[in-house]
């Protein structure tokens, strides 16, 4: 090879090796601005408050029912709470007006605060009513019940008897019933952070409109006191409505659907005969059994003086025809597969 060709060859090597560093100059250089253009390019629109999960209308605000999310700003509305504008903890307390979807912003005309004309409406829910009670520190859980909890309702009665001692009992007419307000508060009071516990008169609760009237004949029967329900109870008997198929859950629902029903059904007052005590379960100098009053002691007395096998012929079937009915306080008195009807204060007229 000659010397001319060998400059050649080494000219077009260097030529090469220089237009691919160039280009891989170049490259890189174009890239790192369109890296950077990326990420500044990116909108950061406001922080609003939105709904952490579905809230139906009457659901009360609490510090895990909304969180800030990020918001586009060309959709941002001035009825939007906006982080650094709204106090989240001012807002706690408030019930919802109208039903807020997961995800979705919530204005300041679906809240009611404490105090708002209508509040107490809008924190009752569908097919529900509002009734209150008078109750004492003692019956009143020493002021330990604020809105929102949960209790049973105890009905403490003195039955009176003919002659005799009394009969002392005490029942819980109700359970699960949710309080709305103390005297005419329906917020707890904070002082240093701190719940502020204080006696009240009266208690507003949730209640069907069939309890509202039993609590309205209860008042009149005896005393009323609160007793305060523990949150696992609500979460144990809700499973046992579930297994029971009390509660049921719609098929293909969706998980906003199915927390709806369970919490309608957590809130449910319960309206059922519950447990009772007597006096003879605390005090064995009082009475276990309902005292006999005046027509039970007559007819008492009635049975005693029938002779032994007799009964009373009447025109009820199963019984001779062709006797008069008896007339005025009668008693039945069933003798193995036979019944028949006594006459309080006849003596006469039996076979």
């Amino acid at each position: 090879m000659d010397r001319r060709k060998l400059l050649l060859l080494i000219g077009a090597l260097i030529i090469a090796i220089g237009t691919a560093l160039l280009a891989k100059s170049m490259f890189t250089g174009a890239a790192a601005p369109q890296a950077e253009a990326a990420v500044t390019a990116a909108p950061t629109g406001p922080k609003v408050l939105v709904a952490q999960r579905a809230l139906p209308m009457g659901t009360i605000i609490t510090a895990d029912a909304v969180a800030y999310q990020e918001w586009p700003k060309e959709l941002v509305r001035d009825a939007y709470f906006i982080e650094g504008e709204a106090d989240v903890a001012k807002l706690l307390g408030t019930v919802v007006r109208f039903q807020v979807t997961a995800g979705q912003p919530v204005t300041q005309g679906s809240l009611v605060s404490p105090g708002d004309r209508g509040f107490l409406a809008a924190a009752l829910g569908p097919g529900m009513r509002a009734v209150t009670i008078s109750v004492s520190a003692n019956a009143g859980v020493a002021g330990f019940v604020f809105p929102g909890d949960h209790i049973d309702l105890v009905l403490t009665q003195t039955v009176n008897g003919e002659g005799s001692s009394a009969l002392r009992a005490s029942e819980t007419i109700l359970r699960n019933v949710r309080v709305l307000a103390t005297d005419q508060s329906t917020e707890n009071e904070m002082v240093d952070g701190k719940t502020q516990v204080k006696t009240f008169r009266t208690v507003t609760l949730e209640v069907t409109p069939k309890i509202a009237e039993k609590i309205a004949v209860a008042e009149t029967i005896g005393t009323l006191s609160l007793s305060l329900r523990s949150i696992a109870d609500n979460a144990g008997d809700l499973e046992q409505a579930i297994a029971s198929g009390d509660v049921s859950l719609p098929k293909g629902a969706s998980a906003a659907d199915e927390e709806k029903v369970l919490r309608a059904a957590m809130n449910r007052p319960v309206d059922s005969v519950g447990s009772f005590v007597t006096g003879g379960d605390v005090s064995r100098f009082q009475r276990r059994t309902m005292p006999p009053t005046a027509s039970s002691a007559n007819a008492a007395a009635a049975m005693s003086m029938m002779p032994s096998g007799g009964m009373v012929a009447t025109g009820a079937p199963g019984k001779a025809a062709g006797s008069p009915a008896p007339s005025g306080p009668v008693v039945r008195v069933t003798r193995g597969k036979e019944s028949s009807t006594v006459s309080v204060g006849r003596t006469s007229g039996g076979n």
